[in-house]
């Protein structure tokens, strides 16, 4: 009987220090096996190719790699990492033969493929490096489903967790191989010599064989030609096609009968891809019929064609690993959206209009578009409604059955129902509209200056001096990171390191100037932020002119909390005014951009009254109204009057209905419910508040701009009913503690990051 093997070979091309916290020794450890458990076998390290060798006298290698019989591991040479943004090159392929004792087609189980992180710290002596090296620092499983082990070809990056941020470029290649253990059965020249060695041959399985070699077949000729296609290093496939696939001494009416079989065979799979994901009956389709010695002599000749190809693939893959493996990555990103849309629910919707009061006389307003402006009353809690319609969703996925021929991240198909929901509302860009001069909720003239604000309202187009228009000129990317009260400045390090991941390029600050300084006055907090972006963008201009030519400047602001309050008020100083014009993206995570004057959280809010009270916190009064008798004097009713939303070309508000510590409305810059019927000077204030940033968010008539709000509704059903869960700060720090929703936003829309 022939048997087969499945053999995956998996490219190990670098290995990216991000965010490892630890100097030290590290290597990588590949193992697999079966995720049934019925089928008894781990995936064997059939051979190893170092494509490009280490540098064995480098102080960052020791060693080589190794392979170990007792675990069936394949483990790569240990190298030294001493600090953040350092690459490693490793430059080889392992491939893994997996055989389960019965083989059945189509395989009903999936593959589990584990890298292991392995660690240990510097030590003066290396003598006894391998024998210390089995600390497992952190683990990063992938699923391939059956289907996938027909033929596959992907980039799979293995980034381990956020305590060990890194990026080990990986990509994995399949096929369904002829066992090299099973001798390959030649037909006698007198067929009937071996009717006794086959009476016990199962004819069923080897059709279904047939059947599983051809769909091999067929998917990795049709990969050979896409690859070639997409380095532009085209394979010829003709070559390839005319090969002699039938041996010589076959009489002629066995070749013709072979030969019309897997013409039949062919015409089946033409469309395999579709057949993959419909129904199973192509497998058991038994249409045809065949002889036992004709039937093994054909299995016979697929396995080479097979083996053929594969060969072929390990040549050309080895001669073009880095424009491959980048193809391979950008399929990866191009793939994102559509894979994780599951979690992702997103709409479309108008950029938002002003709001109107239901105290407001209406005939002071323009109508819009020709309609009449209606007043605006909001019945139900936005909040619970966004709750709830996240918790329909994770139940819906919760019973799903997710097969597919991608290979799967187990820290999101590992549990589907633990994953963060993310709900995008994605507004189409609208221009400002014209406005009554007399209307108390108008637009602060653009000369306006306020006293609070020194030195802001510059003109968008305005250029920093120094900087060049030529095309030629580098564009610096520049990226600040402001964390939130009484924060620390590497608390938005999972954005960053997913923004490193998407822009390799970008210059990032994560801003320390107010770290333990977040009780005070948010005047003197932006003032301090100012100062130290401002040197911070100098000083890369000035690395950048004198290795080359600046082009222009994208700056981009990610602000965490009331941290997205500070960076605000900087922007609104005199010396942040020359490099306005150059804004680029403002990522808010749950900010309170419209502060505490409606605020639910009853148990939050009498913290933050025995904080006014026991420590006078300047911040505090601010957010909260309290610094000022009168609202329209107070710090955060100026602040939005000034433009600080209007020079970013992208703007988008993270929100999470389960945040407690900042309002919902707050976070999302849109009317609440209380607020909408409140015809006291409080609700008028907050109108007003409201009305102004989102004037400044939509974008002028020449000018196009981006605004997403996007609500993430954690999974905390493991906290429990914790402290943190009853007074909603859980999710507040679960922006902090978890990358996923960060990686589905910023990988389902990368152009915002770059």
């Amino acid at each position: 009987m022939v048997e087969a093997v499945h053999e995956i070979a998996i490219y190990i091309h670098r290995f990216h220090n991000l965010d490892l916290f630890q100097q030290g020794w590290y290597q990588i450890k590949v193992t697999m096996r079966w995720e049934d458990g019925d089928y008894g076998s781990v995936g064997t390290p059939a051979r190893v190719i170092q494509y490009e060798a280490p540098d064995l006298d480098s102080d960052y290698v020791h060693g080589i790699w190794r392979i170990d019989d007792v675990d069936h591991s394949f483990s790569t040479h240990p190298f030294r990492i001493k600090y953040a943004k350092q690459d490693v090159p490793l430059s080889m392929m392992v491939t893994f033969n997996l055989s389960p004792s019965t083989f059945e087609v189509p395989c009903t189980s999936a593959v589990i493929l584990t890298f292991e992180l392995l660690y240990s710290p510097v030590l003066e002596s290396r003598d006894y490096l391998e024998d210390s090296l089995d600390n497992t620092a952190a683990v990063h499983e992938f699923r391939l489903p059956p289907k996938a082990l027909f033929g596959l070809h992907v980039y799979c990056p293995v980034h381990f967790d956020a305590f060990h941020a890194v990026l080990v470029d990986v990509s994995v290649h399949v096929s369904l191989l002829k066992m090299d253990c099973a001798s390959s059965l030649k037909v006698p020249s007198d067929p009937t010599a071996i009717k006794d060695d086959i009476r016990e041959y199962d004819n069923s399985k080897q059709v279904m064989l047939v059947h599983a070699l051809s769909c091999s077949s067929s998917i990795l000729l049709e990969d050979l030609k896409m690859l070639g296609q997409a380095i532009n290093k085209p394979i010829d496939m003709e070559d390839i096609a005319s090969r002699e696939l039938f041996s010589s001494t076959q009489s002629s009416d066995q070749e013709i009968t072979v030969a019309e079989v897997s013409e039949q065979i062919s015409r089946k799979i033409r469309n395999f891809s579709e057949r993959l994901n419909g129904e199973d009956d192509f497998y058991h389709d038994k249409s045809f019929q065949l002889s036992e010695v004709k039937l093994l002599e054909l299995l016979d000749l697929l396995c080479d064609q097979v083996s053929y190809l594969w060969s072929i693939f390990l040549k050309f893959h080895r001669a073009n690993k880095r424009m491959i493996l980048e193809y391979l990555r950008t399929q990866w990103v191009i793939n994102r959206k559509s894979e994780w849309s599951m979690w992702i629910v997103r709409t479309k919707v108008k950029m938002p209009e002003q709001y109107i009061g239901c105290w407001v006389d209406e005939s002071s307003y323009q109508p819009v578009h020709g309609r009449p402006a209606i007043p605006q009353k909001i019945t139900g809690d936005p909040a619970q409604t966004a709750a709830n319609q996240a918790e329909l969703l994770r139940q819906s996925i919760a019973t799903m059955m997710i097969e597919n021929r991608s290979i799967q991240d187990m820290h999101i198909f590992g549990d589907p129902s633990l994953v963060p929901i993310v709900i995008v509302e994605d507004a189409v860009n609208a221009p400002i509209r014209a406005m009554r001069r007399n209307s108390y909720i108008s637009r602060v003239d653009q000369n306006e200056k306020n006293g609070f604000f020194p030195g802001f309202g510059t003109d968008p187009e305005n250029e920093l001096s120094g900087v060049s228009t030529r095309p030629d000129g580098r564009t610096l990317r520049i990226v600040i990171f402001v964390h939130g009260f009484q924060g620390h400045h590497l608390d938005l390090r999972l954005i960053r390191n997913q923004w490193l991941l998407i822009d390799p390029k970008v210059e990032f600050l994560m801003s320390e100037i107010n770290e333990e300084k977040t009780s005070g006055d948010f005047r003197e907090m932006g003032q301090r932020l100012a100062k130290e972006v401002v040197s911070f963008v100098k000083k890369k201009m000035d690395k950048v002119t004198r290795s080359g030519v600046l082009g222009t400047i994208k700056l981009s602001f990610v602000g965490h909390s009331i941290g997205n309050i500070i960076l605000r008020t900087a922007l609104t100083d005199s010396i942040m005014e020359p490099y306005l014009g150059y804004l680029n993206t403002y990522l808010s995570v749950s900010g309170p951009h419209l502060g505490y004057l409606y605020s639910s959280n009853s148990l939050f809010n009498g913290g933050l009254w025995l904080m006014k009270k026991l420590k006078g916190t300047p911040c505090i009064h601010q957010l909260t109204f309290t610094d000022d008798p009168d609202l329209e004097n107070t710090f955060l009713y100026k602040l939005c009057k000034q433009r600080t939303f209007e020079n970013f070309r992208n703007v988008i508000l993270l929100s999470s209905p389960q945040d407690g510590y900042v309002p919902y409305h707050s976070a999302r810059i849109e009317m609440c419910p209380a607020s909408s019927g409140d015809q006291s000077k409080k609700g008028k204030v907050f109108l007003e508040m409201l009305n102004e940033c989102l004037n400044q968010i939509r974008a002028k008539s020449s000018e196009t701009r981006v605004f997403m709000r996007c609500d993430v509704n954690f999974n905390l059903s493991g906290q429990g009913k914790s402290m943190d869960t009853i007074i909603g700060r859980a999710a507040h720090i679960e922006f902090l503690d978890s990358d996923i929703f960060a990686k589905f936003i910023m990988w389902s829309f990368p152009e915002l990051f770059r």
